[in-house]
């Protein structure tokens, strides 16, 4: 478990994932002493890609560092909230809140959601000089370690290292915060999946130069400025009214959706409301733009009515003599659309000053086509190009935010939220049906009401995952006086109060409204010590349940199913061995705490042999929880599965 971590952690260097998957991919490059060699390489890539020799790259300092954070695994626990979590409303939940740094929460989510996650949005530090950002990630390398695993002087080593003690809020501290996290957090997205991130213009040219090196400079989407405020008093000369959301691809072929038409001149309904939505009259059937077309240039009847493109029978006369303009009066539609048209609805006829005009109904969700076999009814609900000026409406401002929060939760509680209406607008522009959404500095969790209430409008079901830090609360601050302690606590509150909201606004609704709640916890001291001094050569001699004590049954277990990739929400089964409890998920069952007695392993071994749906391809157990001649003989019996009629082959696996 940890102690296994530790370990691995001492040969990890900054480049070992992508040395991992050249090996996986190219393993001729590589020599037996481990070099790669890059001629050959070449010569695989030489007819695919044409190599650049020229370039630019973002480089500041601690990039490596930077890479090589990414690159080591945590050594956090995943505490379960079991309290939270047993609540009718949260149980099944999909949704998942993690209280912890998001370096860590990101690297245990790699191991249960990678290629995953379809949207990732964040709002991290804008690092004005008065948002709070400091460097705090600490790793606690010394500089020969820095200088050994990252081939830097000692020179560098002492910089990069000033930098981490001393809380940096320069250029480069923001940047060697912010690269860890963007490379395990393009790992977590799935091929068509999108990250936006806000941003002001303190960091946006960073971050964009950043996000060209972790994404690809193909990848970058668009740029969407947002209105702040509108106004406001300010000292400077210039106020700045504005920040930015970047947005990017994992790959070239994003899965994007156009977004819900949202003109408010559809506020017209007639018989059809319920299949076609409402609709808007603000096209004439006739119009004098067009290239004329005399095919398009015909009288129509309607109740008694003779109507003439442009209203005039005398003009009508004289077009059909051949005096035209090249543009010139005639009908949108040929006769035969407008004969489908007006015995479906599409037409109305409408009185005014001057006479009556033809109008053509467009509706919100229904539109006329035409195939081989002639002219039909096409239902599907109207969609518009998003323009990157979208975010420039006063809908998407802060001051929409504050009123957001202060609905659910009070006024003054949170500082610097995003409105649910921008928040909506990016989730439904790439995501769909069960689409995973991820925050990883989810603040005040806009992001959680967000995707809950575009459940509720589109019918979807979508689940979120958010990560927060649990900083604490000013003791002057409003949120501290109102009893909240930590950011954390706003967070999970305001999940709660909105998901109340939207059962009223939404009677009967059966969208996913609750979520389960992890905590990430560093293992204490003693605890490290424990495991340090534990040799299972000992054979029981070490006082082992004290370590189960420390971590807790539901934290080892919890750990080890998002290690294992089946998440954090997996319905795991509890199952009795002659007394003894075992935990069964899928491929792995679960041994954890101590005292197997010899009739437990027998009720193991009889399972497996004769339970049909009971299949573990690993046993995995707690290493300080079991005696070796508790090990071996559960060792033994399970080898003797490969002879059986089921043929298993079981691996075992001992986690310490």
């Amino acid at each position: 478990m940890i102690k296994n971590i530790i370990a691995a952690n001492e040969g990890i260097t900054p480049g070992s994932k992508e040395v991992a998957i050249l090996k996986e991919h190219f393993p001729s490059c590589f020599h037996s002493d481990g070099s790669f060699d890059l001629v050959r390489f070449q010569e695989f890539l030489s007819d695919k890609v044409a190599v650049a020799n020229e370039g630019y790259e973002l480089r500041f300092l601690g990039k490596n560092y930077a890479r090589l954070l990414a690159s080591v695994d945590t050594t956090t626990v995943i505490v379960p909230d079991e309290e939270h979590n047993s609540k009718s409303e949260n149980t099944n939940s999909k949704n998942v809140y993690i209280s912890g740094d998001n370096l860590d929460a990101l690297k245990h989510l790699l191991k249960s959601y990678a290629k995953k996650i379809k949207c990732i949005y964040i709002d991290p530090p804008y690092n004005t000089g008065s948002d709070g950002f400091v460097y705090n990630d600490s790793f606690n390398y010394t500089a020969d370690e820095l200088v050994e695993k990252l081939s830097i002087s000692e020179n560098e080593a002492a910089r990069i290292l000033d930098l981490t003690k001393r809380g940096s809020a320069s250029h480069s501290a923001w940047l060697m915060y912010m690269y860890p996290r963007l490379l395990l957090a393009r790992d977590l997205l799935r091929n068509d999946g999108v990250m936006y991130i806000s941003i002001d213009d303190n960091e946006c040219h960073n971050l964009k130069l950043l996000c060209d090196d972790v994404f690809g400079e193909e990848n970058y989407i668009a740029e969407f400025p947002r209105i702040t405020k509108r106004g406001g008093k300010s000292s400077e000369v210039i106020a700045k009214n504005h920040d930015y959301v970047l947005m990017y691809s994992k790959t070239t072929q994003p899965a994007l959706f156009a977004v819900a038409h949202d003109d408010s001149a559809f506020k017209y309904q007639d018989e059809f409301l319920e299949e076609r939505g409402f609709y808007k009259l603000n096209q004439t059937l006739d119009y004098d733009s067009l290239q004329y077309s005399k095919s398009l240039d015909y009288p129509l009847e309607i109740d008694g009515e003779i109507f003439y493109p442009g209203s005039s029978e005398e003009l009508w006369q004289e077009r059909q003599s051949g005096t035209h303009n090249t543009a010139d009066w005639a009908w949108r539609w040929s006769r035969a659309k407008f004969d489908f048209g007006y015995a479906n609805g599409f037409i109305v006829v409408k009185k005014g000053k001057k006479g009556s005009r033809i109008y053509t109904k467009t509706y919100q969700k229904a539109t006329i086509e035409e195939n081989d076999n002639g002219y039909y009814i096409e239902y599907d609900d109207r969609t518009k190009c998003l323009s990157t000026l979208e975010t420039t409406e006063n809908s998407y401002s802060n001051d929409n935010a504050t009123k957001d929060i202060a609905v659910t939760i009070g006024k003054k509680i949170f500082e610097h939220t995003k409105p649910i209406s921008l928040m909506q607008l990016l989730v439904s522009l790439c995501t769909q049906e069960d689409d995973i959404v991820l925050d990883f500095f989810s603040g005040s969790a806009s992001t959680a009401e967000a995707v809950m209430r575009q459940n509720c409008v589109d019918q979807k079901s979508r689940q979120f995952i958010m990560v927060q830090l649990p900083e604490l609360c000013a003791e002057s601050t409003t949120a501290y006086k109102a009893g909240y302690r930590t950011i954390c606590d706003i967070g999970r509150t305001r999940i709660a109060l909105s998901s109340a909201q939207i059962r009223e606004e939404y009677p009967g609704v059966t969208a996913d409204l609750g979520f389960r709640h992890f905590t990430l916890t560093e293992p204490s001291g003693t605890t490290l010590d424990k495991l340090e001094q534990f040799s299972p050569d000992d054979n029981g001699m070490f006082v082992s349940n004290t370590v189960l004590e420390d971590f807790g049954l539901s934290t080892v277990l919890a750990t080890w199913l998002v290690r294992d990739g089946y998440g954090f929400t997996a319905p795991v089964e509890a199952v009795d061995f002659a007394g003894y409890t075992g935990y069964y998920m899928d491929k792995h069952l679960y041994l954890i705490t101590q005292d197997l007695s010899n009739e437990a392993i027998a009720a193991i071994t009889e399972k497996c042999e004769t339970d049909g749906a009971f299949n573990p391809e690993n046993v995995v157990l707690f290493g300080y929880s079991f005696k070796w001649t508790e090990m071996e003989s559960l060792k033994t019996n399970l080898a003797r599965l490969k002879d059986t009629e089921k043929n298993l082959r079981i691996n075992f696996d001992v986690r310490y």
